[in-house]
């Protein structure tokens, strides 16, 4: 089975990891369309559940195969480092699990078309 789990940094404002959720919520609604069976979150730190406890509940869905994409806006520390060393926890208690890390969501080349698009509609 194929997972996708969206990890975030986390906030003391529980309202700012609500956001969070209510998107993996959304997504769900769409995700079977691209392939996968499960849609969920964790965060890096301040919230749960934590990436690694994230990792151990998709494998406890079933899934073999988890798509990772670090929901943060510029490759900073948590990116670079953090996020990869708690993905190898993941790693180590779930061998035979596929963990593919995409690029964090900053570096995808649509994100300048939507700010130049919510710009040119008065959003920004």
């Amino acid at each position: 089975m194929k997972a996708l789990l969206i990890i975030a940094h986390g906030s003391r404002r529980e309202a700012s990891n609500d956001e969070v959720r209510r998107l993996v919520i959304d997504l769900k609604a769409r995700a079977g369309d691209d392939g996968f069976e499960s849609v969920s979150c964790a965060f890096l730190e301040l919230a749960e559940p934590s990436i690694p406890d994230a990792v151990d509940a998709c494998v406890s869905d079933g899934a073999t195969e988890i798509t990772v994409l670090p929901y943060f806006l510029s490759a900073g520390r948590h990116v670079v480092e953090d996020i990869p060393a708690e993905l190898d926890i993941g790693r180590r208690r779930h061998p035979d699990v596929t963990l593919r890390v995409l690029p964090y969501v900053g570096a995808e080349s649509g994100m300048r078309d939507l700010i130049l698009e919510m710009v040119g509609q008065g959003r920004a």
